[in-house]
């Protein structure tokens, strides 16, 4: 087999097999540790290709170091792990999986800002503390959902995902966008805000942006402290878009009444995480994409966008 291919997580064997028909695969064999770096280096020297996911770093160094790479297919949609620049400059093609998880996140998205806004995370800790005692007028009481205003800064495919979902429960939705998204307002009746409306005048605010070097702590201490009082901010973007230190204070002394957040700038986090400490905080641990059908659907694409270019091709989903 002339075809090396590197797979940074185990996968299932039958999701694999495609592969091991017209190459050969080095997989790491754990699927909850990640690949060591220096273990990944020195496995792309002589590879053709790379399957990789969102907690791989793919530098220049680790990109300079594989001279015979010709694709990297990330089984994600984001891909802010990856030097974009630096595999353009040596004719690397870079895939991600956009469209199949779209739903799936959206869902997440949702039940975070269900949870967040009746805290059910807080209930649950209650009973299980044993500190339920009696039922009282405004005993552990939350925010409504329905006929609220829904703020969603990004209105891509997952944006509009979440935003049909809102529609269940009658939200008056506006969202801010780098560019109008006339689909969201026609078929959605999403309103086009600046970033400050958006954030001032919404009851929840949904971070659905990718991380890029523009929208890194786009959610900063200013735009923070220019939400509503007692708003809900959910975020299962990318941990980057928001200053996590900012947020903190924003929900201890600032106008943010909860959070709802599947995402982190530095992942895993601890349990002593600043944000962790605060009983207003839902966390999940980036879990957006994750139900089986839909990493299925992931890796079952990242193989394909493999097997394209090694084939002469181009991958379906091509970021460059």
């Amino acid at each position: 087999m002339s075809h090396k291919i590197v797979v940074t997580r185990s996968l299932p064997e039958d999701l694999l097999a495609p592969l091991h028909e017209q190459a050969r695969l080095v997989v790491w064999p754990y699927e909850e540790t990640p690949m060591p770096y220096r273990d990944l280096k020195q496995e792309l020297q002589d590879a053709d290709a790379l399957f990789c996911n969102v907690t791989d770093t793919i530098d220049q160094e680790l990109i300079e170091s594989a001279p015979k790479l010709k694709v990297i297919a990330t089984m994600a949609v984001g891909y802010n792990n990856i030097d974009i620049p630096v595999c353009q400059k040596h004719g690397i093609k870079v895939a991600h999986t956009p469209d199949v998880l779209t739903e799936t996140t959206a869902d997440l998205t949702f039940t975070l800002l269900l949870s967040s806004a009746r805290r059910v995370t807080e209930g649950e800790a209650l009973i299980k503390n044993n500190q339920w005692q009696t039922w009282a007028p405004f005993f552990h009481t939350g925010v409504d959902i329905y006929e609220q205003r829904l703020g969603i800064i990004g209105m891509g495919r997952i944006g509009e995902a979440v935003a049909r979902r809102a529609q269940g429960f009658s939200m008056d939705i506006c969202y801010y966008n780098r560019s109008r998204n006339e689909t969201a307002e026609q078929e959605l009746g999403a309103a086009y805000l600046s970033f400050q409306e958006v954030l001032s005048s919404s009851d929840f605010v949904c971070v659905q942006t990718p991380l890029t070097p523009e929208t890194k702590y786009l959610l900063d201490r200013k735009a923070l402290f220019t939400m509503k009082e007692g708003s809900v901010l959910i975020n299962t973007s990318r941990g980057g878009v928001i200053d996590e230190q900012a947020l903190y204070e924003a929900l201890v002394d600032g106008p943010v009444g909860a959070a709802g957040l599947d995402v982190f700038e530095d992942e895993p986090i601890s349990s002593d995480h600043p944000l962790l400490q605060l009983p207003q905080v839902t966390a999940t641990p980036h879990i957006g994409s994750a139900t089986v059908a839909t990493r299925r659907k992931m890796a079952a694409m990242t193989v394909r966008h493999i097997q394209q270019v090694l084939a002469g091709g181009s991958p379906e989903y091509a970021v460059v």
